[in-house]
């Protein structure tokens, strides 16, 4: 499998083309694209965005030989959301769930699996129960664990109340990455948000540990830790300092990364991750087979 490609950075606030599944009444969308026999790399967004932050992350891979599924969450893009939107509806544990409903739907029993914030949150969960599916793991704009005042909810609706989804979408993407080539995207995910469904996952990821779940899984992980995203690195200490020890698990700072980190630190994320899969892929290979 080719290591690099060079290509122009275009992105485009689109979607990949949507296929369907369903899981417990909820309509699940996501994108498909690349050789159905290479490896599997599910690319999974953060809160407030959809899978279009990855469309040209998804062609990139695809180009290169791996299948590459990019999920809408539910409430988020292209997925629908449960009838009964109260806040058992909007858990980790449901997100998580659908995740794995996709992965079964396209037949990926095994899968390298990159989150983006909340995405990574989502991976964190599955890996207590099932670890042996993933490849690998890699996350950026994700901590471990957080404590966050509760009070932020309301706040949050509030705000979007009272600047509604354009102004929210301009401000949000001047404010999530310093790429202005990558801002239009932004803003079309963060115009689009269903505010109801983001404050009912931030009443679940306001406040998580799943530290052990990590510390439990045997299994690669990489973590790009990046320079811009003030917020998230000021919560790692605890994570680190029970990750850093571990030899499964890899950090790797990107300076010039922001909380999405694809968006304006395309060239290293891309690299790191293509790097990350082909170690853990030529580790898996007998050594017979190496020679």
């Amino acid at each position: 499998m080719a290591g690099t490609k060079k290509v122009d950075m275009i992105y485009r606030p689109e979607f990949l083309p949507a296929t369907f599944v369903e899981r417990d009444h909820v309509r699940l969308a996501y994108g498909d694209v690349g050789p159905k026999d290479g490896p599997g790399v599910f690319l999974v967004h953060g809160l407030a965005a959809s899978g279009m932050q990855f469309t040209a992350d998804a062609h990139y891979f695809a180009d290169l030989g791996y299948r590459v599924i990019v999920p809408d969450l539910r409430g988020h893009g292209r997925s629908g959301k449960p009838a009964q939107t109260d806040l058992d509806a909007f858990s980790i544990a449901e997100l998580s769930n659908d995740i794995l409903a996709v992965a079964d739907h396209v037949g990926a029993q095994h899968f390298h699996y990159v989150g983006n914030s909340l995405g990574g949150i989502i991976a964190l969960w599955a890996l207590a129960d099932h670890g042996p599916r993933f490849r690998s793991f890699a996350s950026f704009g994700t901590t471990y664990s957080l404590t966050t005042p509760k009070a932020g909810v309301g706040v949050l609706k509030w705000i979007y109340k009272v600047m509604g989804p354009n102004l929210i979408g301009k401000i949000g993407a001047i404010g999530t990455t310093k790429n202005k080539q990558a801002r239009p995207l932004v803003e079309a995910m963060l115009r689009s948000i269903d505010v109801d469904v983001v404050t009912k996952i931030v009443g679940h990821v306001g406040d998580y540990d799943l530290i052990d779940r990590a510390v439990k899984y045997d299994g690669p992980i990489l973590m790009l830790k990046c320079g811009q995203d003030k917020s998230v690195n000021a919560a790692l200490s605890a994570t680190l300092a029970q990750m850093q020890p571990r030899e499964n698990f890899t950090l790797i700072d990107v300076p010039n990364g922001g909380h999405c980190a694809n968006l304006d630190a395309t060239d290293e994320v891309r690299q790191h991750l293509l790097n990350f899969w082909q170690r853990v892929e030529h580790d898996r290979t007998p050594l017979a087979a190496r020679s």
